[in-house]
């Protein structure tokens, strides 16, 4: 079973001429025809994110929150099917949702609490995003145990390994939170944190940390705080890669390298795995999704204020790094997953073949061989699901202007410093002691 993407042609265009209604139209349409019962997360996260985009903050809230506890129903019960469910395509599996979906939902759960004045609400997202960090590698323990207790596994089943602890984004959130009601330790304690993560996660973090001395900075009445965030870009895709495996005697081996698709996750053995009473000479293919960013035509942003002066954004995040890291953690068991069921069901098809072609003449018995092989390939189509509104980057600015009505403007360039978006925002109030945020999008 292929994953049908056909719904979302046109999507990124409205995206990028900031037409969220029209978007939400396509989604709402293809609603009960392109998410099929078993895709719903996908739905939610969708149709959520874009009901963030077009400032329709609580009803985004509703969409998130489904999407979030689907996605944990799901991934219970995949893990507690995992020994028996080992020959099942995750094609025909509910979707359990990618981590950084899981994780990045909160942020904006948090951000359309913000919007709503539910600052308390808020925080309790910028929690749930600590926690499922702090869960992120453990969680897939339990479902490497499990696959590893099926009947068909004949190598031990293991996580990757992912440095990604902290979410800058979320601890960034969670300062401007404290800032507010005056918590200047817990403030101190989010930045410690935001540094720590740039030591310790350079794979998410390869980009110059923001200066955050404004951030710092006692501000006292007349003067009013601005926090500018503005995202750019979109999260990245899933596209389908193609290995191909031949056996020994007793051996079943990957033709290439694991480290091809594992990189720096590689574990030892799986490029050839023990495979007791296996024939030599028999072949077969599978595909494996990968994360494949979509490149942003965004290179800089800067924010303009009316008689206050232009100043560049920082980037803080790369929700795009964050999904790669965090796909990561899995992919060993994907690849070992994968493998072993095309190689089960490939022996399997040998088996029938050989039994369906026996007494047959040399030409009907090529043609039939072929059709089965045709068969067995399309169960072994990669999953391909994901959600598609999320950013790829976030940015930051605060600025510090006396309190009052603003005229401002953030300004998206492309290469060569080409003007690409300008989001203008006319009566802008600033008030003095308290969290005036400004969000802004250009999802191209």
């Amino acid at each position: 079973m292929r994953t049908d993407k056909s719904h979302y042609a046109g999507a990124e265009e409205m995206l990028a001429r900031a037409d969220y209604p029209a978007a939400i139209a396509r989604i709402e349409s293809a609603s009960s025809t392109a998410y099929k019962p078993k895709d719903q997360v996908i739905y939610y996260l969708d149709i959520g994110m874009l009901h963030h985009w077009n400032g329709d903050y609580a009803l985004s809230n509703e969409f998130l929150e489904k999407a979030e506890q689907s996605i944990e129903d799901n991934f219970t019960k995949s893990v507690s099917r995992a020994a028996t469910s080992l020959l099942l395509n995750d094609n025909v599996l509910s979707y359990a949702g990618e981590d950084y979906e899981d994780i990045y939902l909160n942020v904006f759960k948090a951000l359309n609490y913000l919007a709503l004045g539910q600052n308390d609400d808020a925080f309790v997202e910028l929690r749930r995003i600590n926690n499922k960090l702090v869960q992120l590698e453990s969680k897939y323990d339990k479902m490497a145990e499990k696959l590893s207790e099926a009947e068909e596994a004949e190598t031990e089943f293991r996580p990757g390994k992912s440095p990604f602890q902290d979410s800058a984004l979320g601890r960034y959130l969670s300062l401007l939170l404290y800032r507010n009601d005056g918590k200047w330790d817990d403030v101190r304690i989010d930045l410690d944190k935001i540094n720590k993560g740039w030591r310790l996660q350079p794979a998410i973090y390869p980009f110059s940390k923001p200066d955050f001395s404004a951030e710092n900075q006692r501000v006292s009445p007349p003067k009013a705080r601005l926090n500018i965030i503005a995202f750019s870009g979109l999260s990245p895709d899933k596209t389908a890669a193609t290995f191909y495996i031949h056996t020994e005697e007793n051996l079943v081996v990957l033709a290439g390298s694991s480290e091809d698709y594992l990189g720096r996750q590689r574990l030892d053995g799986l490029d050839a795995i023990a495979w007791p009473d296996i024939q030599a000479g028999y072949h077969f293919k599978f595909q494996l999704p990968s994360m494949e960013k979509r490149p942003s035509h965004v290179t800089r942003i800067d924010v303009s204020v009316v008689n206050g002066g232009t100043t560049d954004l920082q980037k803080i995040e790369s929700i795009e790094n964050a999904a790669e890291e965090t796909f990561s953690i899995k992919k060993p068991i994907i690849y070992l997953k994968t493998l072993t069921r095309a190689v089960v069901k490939g022996l399997a098809s040998e088996q029938a073949k050989q039994k369906m072609t026996d007494g047959m003449g040399d030409g009907v018995a090529f043609l039939t061989r072929i059709a089965t092989d045709v068969l067995t390939d399309q169960t072994e189509n990669a999953d391909l699901r994901v959600s598609r509104f999320f950013p790829a980057e976030a940015f930051i600015r605060e600025l510090h202007l006396n309190e009052g009505v603003y005229d401002i403007c953030i300004n998206y360039y492309g290469a060569d410093n080409t003007l690409l978006h300008s989001d203008q925002r006319t009566g802008v109030h600033l008030e003095a002691g308290r969290l005036n945020v400004l969000e802004s999008a250009y999802l191209n």
